[in-house]
């Protein structure tokens, strides 16, 4: 009794304001499940990047800690705590939140992985050597232009293998390191996409769901403008630069519902520059020199094979259809949250099962069409688990949907042409809006006739 009486004596307690003052990359605490943890040392070992941790510093994350890593996980942090936070609560809706996690952990839903990777993996590899045969073997113009077509659907492909990548082991466990060597050959490789940039963009997209100001995925400035909050200028978190709403900018944002699909058709030259900007930056990159290696070893064979072709115009026309047909991919990433709930600031630990219902969005379709959507059609699943394998997306769907309409919570989705319209429509009124302002671009005629009449 007196020892038990003494261990408790020596618990440390602070309250949530003391932990808020923790909050800087030089003073990092976070707490879960109540008990606090000092990870500013461990910050730049973190495997999804130091980003998420910054955005959540001082704050309680056990719900953001609980949907992004495996049970293992709780047995590193005992070598972080520092204290007990005295006055931790849980929200009602975070705690059946966690029994739902709980569940599909104990139902192997976690480990149960479907045949995806294998069936990607085969088809890329199946299109691939058809595109090679195509080009290489074949003078027919058509095939050519198929060939272009096929090249899209393999990066398409390729990106959802990536992706799932990304958020959990999709190879067999036995073999340690060939998840990575998938990222590496998805992403690096074949499209030419550093998985170390998607992983940094994409971990933060995630924790900071549709914050203006913190969320890289709604930062298009100065072509793309979801929100009028854009025009104030704010200062991007993660680019670390301010985002300049000038009139170069309002001139763009103002034709943004027209230049959007011809812009997402060309996408892919963005990421191929973020790739190459942070791979030659001084930002931390774990294995960078296997991200350069897959970067350039893409960079030789695509403009190698583009080189195939019998005259500049046939080099031109596949890789513009190839990367047209690939735009198809970056559209759907949009869908997902253009047309959702935005906030400005930082997200929040104890909001997390509402914040990302409200910033994402489902596309409805039939299950012989999820082949398609690459697991993207579940988002609002995905962003709730992000370690659970798109094969099971599907599966609890209903319970998702049963436990936002039990909190009053937006579980929004529609079809594919509908979540267009939507989008369309996010970006025609911010659009409409920039045109609004004190000094406005000159209107032309072409302007005048199409958006008179709304």
């Amino acid at each position: 009794m007196d020892e038990r009486a003494g261990a408790e004596k020596k618990t440390k307690y602070i309250t949530t304001a003391e932990l808020r003052q923790h909050n800087s990359p030089s003073d990092l605490w976070i707490s879960i499940q109540g008990k606090v943890y000092d990870v500013t040392q461990w910050m730049k070992d973190h495997p999804g990047g130091d980003l998420p941790l910054l955005s959540l510093a001082g704050q309680d994350v056990t719900d953001a800690f609980v949907a992004y890593h495996p049970p293992a996980a709780w047995s590193m942090l005992d070598r972080f705590y520092v204290a007990h936070l005295s006055d931790y609560q849980v929200s009602e809706v975070s705690r059946e939140y966690r029994r739902l996690v709980a569940d599909f952990s104990k139902g192997g839903l976690f480990h149960r992985k479907g045949h995806s990777a294998s069936a990607s993996l085969v088809l890329m590899a199946v299109l691939l050597a058809t595109i090679v045969y195509g080009v290489v073997y074949t003078q027919s113009l058509a095939a050519h232009a198929a060939c272009a077509v096929l090249m899209g659907i393999v990066w398409n492909q390729s990106g959802f293998l990536g992706h799932d990548s990304g958020h959990y082991n999709v190879m067999a466990q036995r073999w340690p390191g060939l998840n990575r060597a998938m990222q590496v050959l998805a992403g690096n490789c074949v499209t030419g996409i550093s998985i170390g940039w998607w992983k940094r963009n994409h971990n933060v997209h995630h924790i900071a769901c549709n914050s203006l100001d913190y969320d890289p995925d709604l930062q298009h400035i100065p072509l793309f403008a979801v929100s009028s909050k854009f025009f104030k200028s704010l200062t991007s978190v993660y680019y670390e630069r301010r985002m300049v709403f000038d009139k170069f900018a309002r001139f763009f944002v103002s034709y943004q519902h027209w230049s959007f699909y011809p812009v997402m058709c060309v996408a892919r030259v963005n990421l191929f520059a973020q790739s190459i900007a942070l791979l030659l930056s001084k930002t931390h990159v774990p294995n960078r020199w296997q991200e350069v290696l897959g970067v350039a070893f893409f960079w030789v064979w695509y403009p190698l094979l583009v080189s195939c072709l019998p005259n500049w115009g046939e080099r031109v026309a596949f890789v513009l259809i190839s990367f047209a047909v690939t735009g198809i991919q970056h559209v759907q990433f949009t869908l997902n949250h253009f047309s959702t709930e935005v906030y400005v600031g930082p997200p929040k630990g104890n909001d997390w099962f509402e914040k990302q219902t409200m910033g994402t969005l489902n596309i409805s379709c039939p299950p012989w069409m999820d082949w398609f959507h690459g697991g993207l059609q579940f988002q609002v699943e995905h962003h709730l688990f992000p370690r659970l394998p798109r094969c099971n997306l599907r599966l609890i769907s209903p319970l998702v949907k049963e436990l936002c309409k039990k909190h009053r919570l937006p579980y929004s989705s529609y079809s594919f042409l509908e979540a267009n319209k939507r989008t369309i429509a996010t970006l025609r009124t911010a659009a409409l809006q920039a045109r609004d302002l004190a000094n406005p671009v000159p209107k032309n005629l072409v302007w005048e006739a199409v958006n008179t009449h709304g």
